[in-house]
């Protein structure tokens, strides 16, 4: 079970905005509407968006064969911050009118995630990943990493019991002086 794996920090960020975004469509958007109710065809075209983004990782985690281009992921997440943005000043035609109902938690969950995927995409066109490093609880650390071995017995050094402590001698601190 040794070995390097090599974990896309970009993609990872990004799916988490997208996971954000996907979760956002079922919360309340405007009072009582959802996401889903809201829109007619803008809620489906943040589900392909973010669910690109989730694919994304997918490709950078070798999952799949055939992963996006970072370019291309980020000018998806782009156009789904865009979206998000866009209902934030300007209420879809749904709720419309008269001042509209106040925005809930929903689309600024959304607006977080797309945030996300945006920030993501930026790192995997950076090219940027985590490598982590898999070993067994037996194996021994090799090289600069590997614990000092103790010089004293096992348990630590020996220390002196208060019995086993040598007497002062005459005429050091601590001792008696005799004549």
């Amino acid at each position: 079970m040794a070995g390097e794996h090599k974990i896309p920090v970009g993609p990872l960020v990004a799916s988490i905005g997208a996971v954000l975004l996907i979760v956002s469509l079922f919360l309340d958007w405007y009072e009582t509407l959802t996401g889903w109710t809201v829109f007619e065809v803008v809620d489906l075209v943040l589900v392909g968006l973010a669910l690109g983004s989730i694919f994304s990782l997918a490709g950078g985690l070798g999952i799949v064969k055939a992963g996006i281009n970072p370019a291309t992921a980020l000018i998806g997440t782009v156009v789904a911050l865009l979206i998000v943005l866009t209902q934030v000043f300007n209420d879809p035609p749904a709720v419309a009118g008269g001042g509209g109902p106040d925005k809930e938690i929903g689309i600024w969950l959304a607006l977080a995630g797309a945030g996300l995927m945006v920030a993501g995409a930026l790192l995997a066109t950076t090219h940027i990943s985590l490598a982590v490093e898999a070993r067994g609880r037996d194996a021994e650390p090799e090289g600069p990493t590997a614990p000092l071995s103790p010089t004293g017995p096992p348990g630590g050094p020996e220390r002196p019991s208060p019995q086993s402590r040598p007497e002062p001698r005459p005429g050091t601190p601590g001792g008696s002086e005799q004549p």
